[in-house]
């Protein structure tokens, strides 16, 4: 409930409350929240539980009586019971023989003293110590909050609800829970590591990249993000810098800055990652090879044989993030960099997010053993291990073949829009380079003088979201291009939404 919403309804309440029965029977205050997707016995305790624990419900009060309460909200009776009943459970309210339910004594329950209300409360200073570098501070791809209503969402990183295979995954997560594999997922451990989710990733999801590997060489890690972390944090001590794509992916900055890592820009051209301008003292090149991050252009294999050939000359390691590399819908994607290392110098870091849905949070590392038995531990200090429910239920949808009906379907969507957005660009925005190697967005770069950062303030007026080039520069001072992607749009979209940014683009005064 919104804070003013909630102080208009906390005065209704205790006004009703000045009454001669002190009760609440005789007045309609309880509402149910609007476009909650909790069941209704839910929303009731929501409505009630929050009341009392601001105080507004005083102990010893009755509350209204099954019947009176349904019709006030119309709702059946039985489910004003059943809320009644786990409020009681719950120890917030009692329910007294014959006479009704009442708000539970405060010797009964936990109450916040009436000094600790938010309203009164004045501002703490704040504890935190001062830090060089606040993480709250770094740049981020930032998106209004309720981006999801704009009617030209053109962002990265989301996928279309629509096309989740609910059913599937609803089957896959019954037979995770059902009661012989329960051992499976209940238990601690220091490995952590589901081994039918082992099995399936090595199985069919590696050998797609060209990719051999034991269990003992790869590892289950919550996303792409956090492997990232925990390869910085695993690097951190040794010597030298984290040479970084610019532009690149900022999460990825963040990540190795937050774990104490100095970074070096390393410029990207047509042919991905620029190797000759590689710093000399580099521990670690993260780089994107398959769909760069965010220009989308493909490291050419010369460029990847290169790469390769200077980590063995000069010892660094190499964290190829292989993001999209299966949702190639243009071409036939490049081996991965693991898949033609001889090394054992590259870690391959996949996630299963970007094809199903970034809230599912799973993904892995592939690396030489040592490499994985010193990330275990450090996972293992972080947050010991990814739920293994969740890694059970992932190992069903890819061993019954569901991962992969989704995948040819998610292709096939994608080269369609792909195709789409492809064509718009190059009829409605001939004044803008366009580069996209077959992933799921477009980078567009503007003639000189063209000011990116404004240019996406006013297409966010106009509804269409875009991400600014600026924030995937390290030092943010190169404005000239901007980002797209189709993932959330359909044809009709794509159209409107291109002809929208034509129209605005048409608009700029002269550089």
């Amino acid at each position: 409930m919104e804070r003013d919403s909630w102080k208009e309804y906390k005065g209704q309440i205790l006004l009703a409350c000045k009454g001669p029965d002190m009760g609440l029977s005789k007045s309609p205050l309880f509402r149910l929240p609007r476009g909650s997707r909790l069941q209704l016995r839910d929303q009731i305790c929501e409505v009630v539980s929050a009341a009392i624990a601001r105080g507004a419900l005083a102990p010893d009060l009755a509350l209204p009586s099954c019947r009176e309460l349904a019709q006030q909200l119309r709702v059946s009776r039985n489910t004003v019971f059943a809320a009644y009943s786990r409020l009681v459970d719950e120890g917030l309210l009692e329910a007294r023989d014959r006479s009704g339910y009442y708000v539970a004594s405060a010797e009964s329950r936990l109450i916040r003293p009436e000094s600790e209300s938010d309203e009164d409360d004045p501002v703490a200073p704040s504890p935190m110590p001062g830090l060089a570098m606040p993480p709250s501070r770094m740049v981020h791809v930032r998106h209004p909050e309720d981006w999801s209503h704009y009617p030209y969402p053109f962002i990265y990183n989301q996928t279309d609800p629509r096309f989740f295979p609910i059913d599937a995954w609803r089957e896959c997560s019954r037979q995770a829970l059902s009661r012989r594999t329960v051992a499976d997922w209940t238990r601690d451990s220091i490995k952590g590591d589901s081994p039918h989710l082992l099995q399936q990733i090595r199985q069919r999801l590696l050998v797609y990249r060209g990719i051999a590997a034991t269990n003992e060489e790869v590892m289950i890690t919550l996303g792409a993000q956090n492997a990232l972390s925990i390869i910085g944090l695993l690097m951190r001590n040794a010597e030298g810098s984290v040479a970084v794509e610019d532009p690149g992916f900022p999460d990825a900055r963040n990540a190795f800055l937050v774990a104490g890592n100095r970074l070096s820009p390393v410029p990207v051209d047509t042919g991905g990652l620029v190797v000759e301008a590689l710093p000399r003292n580099c521990k670690l090149v993260y780089v994107t090879p398959s769909h760069q991050f965010p220009t989308s252009v493909t490291m050419a294999h010369n460029r990847r044989e290169a790469l390769l050939a200077a980590a063995s000359r000069h010892r660094f390691l190499i964290l190829e993030d292989d993001y999209e590399a299966e949702l190639d819908t243009v071409k036939k994607p490049e081996p991965s960099l693991r898949a033609i290392d001889t090394t054992g110098r590259v870690i391959y870091v996949g996630s299963m997010s970007k094809t199903l849905s970034p809230g599912l949070r799973l993904g892995f590392i592939v690396a030489h053993r040592d490499v994985i038995s010193e990330a275990r531990a450090v996972r293992h200090a972080m947050l010991r291990h990814a739920p293994t429910l969740m890694q059970e239920t992932m190992a069903y949808f890819l061993r019954l073949g569901y991962y992969d009906i989704h995948l040819r379907r998610s292709v096939r969507r994608r080269r369609e829009r792909w195709q789409r957005m492809d064509a718009a660009v190059r009829d409605y925005l001939p004044q803008f380079a366009v580069q996209s190697s077959g992933g799921t967005s477009f980078w567009l770069t503007g003639p000189e003088g063209f000011d990116s950062s404004d240019f996406c303030r006013r297409l966010l007026a106009r509804g269409v979201i875009v991400d600014d080039g600026a924030v995937f520069y390290m030092h943010g001072d190169i404005r000239r291009s901007f980002r797209m992607s189709f993932a959330l749009a359909d044809a009709v979209q794509i159209d409107a939404g291109i002809r929208l940014i034509a129209e605005e683009a048409e608009s700029l005064p002269p550089p």
